[in-house]
């Protein structure tokens, strides 16, 4: 009977034994082949089509792992890069391997789109787009690229119906359809416009789009569509704008976005503001405020509430032996109405104001910057308060005056001592 259990017990060992030798092969065959199939993803994933030994790597990869879709698509990619009627060919082939393989990827039915365009198949290149956006119709990029299909056909009417989509999610195709279709269209911003959605983001998109491309008039325009809740929602765009316009020299509609910003919320056009300097000087976020430039130790610029014409305060030039033949460190830009005549008026005060070069106010086109008018040197000595006026008139081409101080040449070293104020500005039309 002993003898029996253990014929038994050693025939139940040499079972078990079996038994865990099929399963540590089993596992040994499956790590080797998920290995093998990490490894030629990863060779497809980190290898660019482009680069010289992508066919090699492809093959290996392919070979690694033969049903990834992956690995196919590098071979289809790199066989695409060699521009041959015989590769196009093959790489539309691996192509159609690659999405049978992974028929819910839209990126490969993109891919397929693409390689049957260029084998000259716009049939069957409709159709791989199209199936694109059918497997991802909330993606941009798929309305992008089915978009620029049919642009590329010809087929106007159905490239941006695509491209209007590209506009609603993603900023950066927004831009790039608004681009697109102002080169398109030849600047035609109707036509521009049929492509944007009807949403505050997108339009205030296109504010800034027009703004970019030297169309004020239209930038404005389309802001001033959103309600004040949107524009709210938008502040830094409003800002950029504002500065951009300033920058490309379209005062009237910067004025008008740098108001809305709240960088320049109190200016008016044709109206100096702050003319008698009761508020803050010298914001270095304002557009049409008073700027001042502090850059020489020799001269200080500041408000003063002692001395004053009206109201709380003036504004005090102290010089101590300032010799710079130039003197632009106080100036502000106001909007003007071309071809119109206006006075410039304002109240000047001075305090032992000695120099060579005597101080004075000059107007200047902010459009190019050539000299409007230009006051009389200031007194020298010490006078009371006196109103100087100038008379000019703005060119056809002008949108923005400079007021600025600056002062007779007396030589590249020549000081100026003492005091001067200014107070009370007003611009009008004559």
């Amino acid at each position: 009977m002993p003898d029996q259990q253990f014929i038994v017990l050693a025939r139940t060992s040499s079972r078990g034994k079996a038994i865990a030798a099929s399963g540590v092969l089993a596992t040994l065959v499956f790590a080797f082949y998920a290995i093998s199939w990490q490894t030629g993803n990863m060779l497809a994933e980190l290898t660019s089509p482009s680069q010289p030994d992508a066919r090699d790597v492809s093959n290996l990869a392919v070979k690694l792992a033969p049903s990834d879709p992956s690995t196919r698509w590098l071979a289809a990619a790199n066989e695409k890069e060699t521009f041959t009627p015989e590769s196009i060919e093959t790489s539309t082939r691996l192509f159609e391997d690659v999405v049978r393989r992974a028929p819910n990827d839209y990126r490969y039915w993109i891919e397929l789109g693409r390689a049957d365009e260029q084998a000259e198949r716009a049939d069957s290149a409709e159709l791989a787009f199209r199936r694109a956006v059918d497997l991802a119709p909330d993606y941009t990029f798929p309305h992008w690229q089915f978009g620029n299909f049919y642009l590329r056909q010809n087929r106007t009417e159905e490239a941006f119906a695509e491209l209007k989509r590209a506009t609603e999610r993603s900023l950066v195709y927004r831009d790039q359809v608004f681009a697109l279709a102002w080169d398109y269209f030849g600047k035609d911003a109707s036509k521009v416009e049929s492509l944007a959605a009807d949403t505050p983001d997108v339009r205030a998109s296109l504010a800034l789009f027009y703004a970019v491309r030297s169309s004020p008039a239209d930038s404005l325009r389309i802001w001033n569509l959103l309600s004040p809740e949107d524009k709210a929602e938008h502040p830094q765009i409003a800002t950029t704008i504002a500065k951009g316009l300033n920058d490309k020299r379209f005062y009237r509609q910067a004025l008008e976005f740098s108001k809305q910003s709240g960088l320049d919320p109190d200016a008016a056009a044709e109206t100096v503001t702050n003319a008698g300097f009761e508020t803050f000087v010298g914001s270095d976020e304002s557009l049409f405020g008073w700027k001042v430039l502090r850059n020489d130790g020799r001269l200080d610029i500041a408000t003063d509430s002692v001395v004053k014409h009206s109201g709380a305060r003036s504004i005090r030039f102290v010089f101590r032996g300032y010799s710079k033949p130039a003197l632009f460190n106080l100036g502000q830009i106001v909007v003007v109405e071309p071809k119109q005549r206006y006075r410039l008026s304002f109240w000047v005060r001075t305090e032992n104001l000695r120099s060579g070069g005597q101080p004075l106010l000059q107007v200047a086109s902010a459009n190019d910057d050539a000299v409007l008018g230009a006051s009389q040197p200031f007194f020298s000595g010490t006078s009371d308060w006196q109103q100087i006026s100038i008379d000019f008139t703005a060119p056809e081409n002008c949108e923005g005056i400079t007021i600025r101080t600056t002062r007779g040449y007396c030589g590249d070293e020549c000081p100026i001592i003492g005091t001067l104020w200014y107070d009370d500005f007003t611009l009008a039309r004559q």
